[in-house]
């Protein structure tokens, strides 16, 4: 029986590098696009990678980027997918707002290249294009959200994947293309990028507990969101390419933990219990027990337009895909600090 073949943007990430493994598990071939680097960039797969030359090596790189056309067109035509999975994306809320027309033309314009590369292709009975969107695209609409629910982007990110939603969409029906999307809210786990606030808590506990760091900085405590684990999450873009026809799905876990909740259950794993004291950019968060300071609050976090609360409703998913999320929260975030911790 002929092996699918995958194709997946954004393979060195948190969420491609998951996909990769589950779908090597699956028996797929896989293809991963990859930037140039004068660094490897490729940890996350490491386990994994094989040498090009191993006869049954099932895992390929390519170099591209999502900003030059040309070098997605020339991939897809070579490696001709049954499966496309978008992942790639300038990811970061904040880094969003210092650099907008980056943001724009990966995580927006990337989208239209790739559908572009598949209609002058000819591929659009051939192949299945899943889109990577983002629970940030609803903004400051009110929770629990679906896939139904106004969207009002608060961000140049936000905004992007917007973009990306409504031309995927619009080339589904336009072009007939097979093309789904994945409204995936808050999805965390060990692989999670550094930069982001889940794993910046457990990697400063972790180096807090080595003595490698004093405190932790952070921005709005009281940010609402819906945490999921990327490894309950890679299943369901899995899921949804595998129905007989393309749709959007809200992937989600349905229930909402603060910031200030995650800091507290995150400390409380290892055994320090955080109080609070102080009020806006003076509060702080300190040991109960030896009233040391290990949280300060820092302006520069603060988004420019904050997004308040988002709770995902993912009904839809459930019925049609037969998925539900399986990891708990304070289990992902007990997993990310076991890896931080020994790291």
């Amino acid at each position: 029986m002929k092996k699918k073949i995958s194709l997946i943007t954004g393979i060195t990430g948190q969420d491609g590098s998951i996909l990769a493994k589950f779908l090597i598990k699956k028996g797929y071939i896989v293809h991963g696009l990859k930037r140039r680097s004068s660094s490897f960039n490729t940890q996350r797969i490491n386990d994994i990678y094989q040498d090009i030359h191993d006869r049954n090596n099932n895992l390929f790189l390519h170099y591209g980027d999502l900003t030059d056309f040309t070098s997605i067109l020339n991939i897809i035509k070579k490696v001709k997918p049954n499966e496309i999975y978008n992942l790639a994306a300038q990811s970061h809320v904040q880094v969003s707002f210092e650099t907008p027309e980056y943001t724009a033309n990966a995580d927006a314009l990337g989208t239209l290249r790739i559908l572009e590369a598949i209609k002058i292709l000819n591929l659009t009975k051939k192949v299945k294009f899943y889109q990577a969107s983002t629970s940030e695209m609803y903004g400051s609409s009110p929770p629990p959200q679906n896939e139904n629910t106004p969207m009002h982007p608060a961000s140049p990110y936000g905004a992007a994947k917007l973009y990306a939603h409504w031309i995927t969409k619009n080339y589904r029906t336009s072009y007939n293309i097979f093309a789904s999307t994945g409204i995936l809210f808050n999805h965390e786990g060990p692989s999670r990028g550094e930069t982001f606030v889940s794993r910046k808590i457990t990697m400063g506990i972790a180096n807090i507990l080595k003595g490698k760091q004093k405190l932790i900085y952070l921005g709005n405590l009281d940010a609402y969101r819906d945490w999921g684990d990327a490894r309950d999450y890679v299943e369901a873009m899995w899921k949804i390419l595998q129905l007989k026809k393309p749709d959007d799905f809200v992937i989600a876990t349905g229930k909402s933990y603060s910031v200030r909740s995650f800091v507290e259950i995150a400390f409380l794993i290892v055994g320090i219990k955080i109080k609070w004291r102080g009020k806006g950019l003076n509060e702080v968060g300190f040991d109960q027990k030896t009233n040391k300071i290990l949280i300060k609050i820092d302006k520069k976090y603060f988004r420019p337009q904050e997004v308040d609360h988002l709770r995902g409703d993912y009904n839809k998913a459930k019925k049609t895909l037969n998925w539900q999320p399986k990891i708990k929260f304070k289990k992902m975030i007990k997993d990310m600090l076991d890896k931080d911790l020994n790291f």
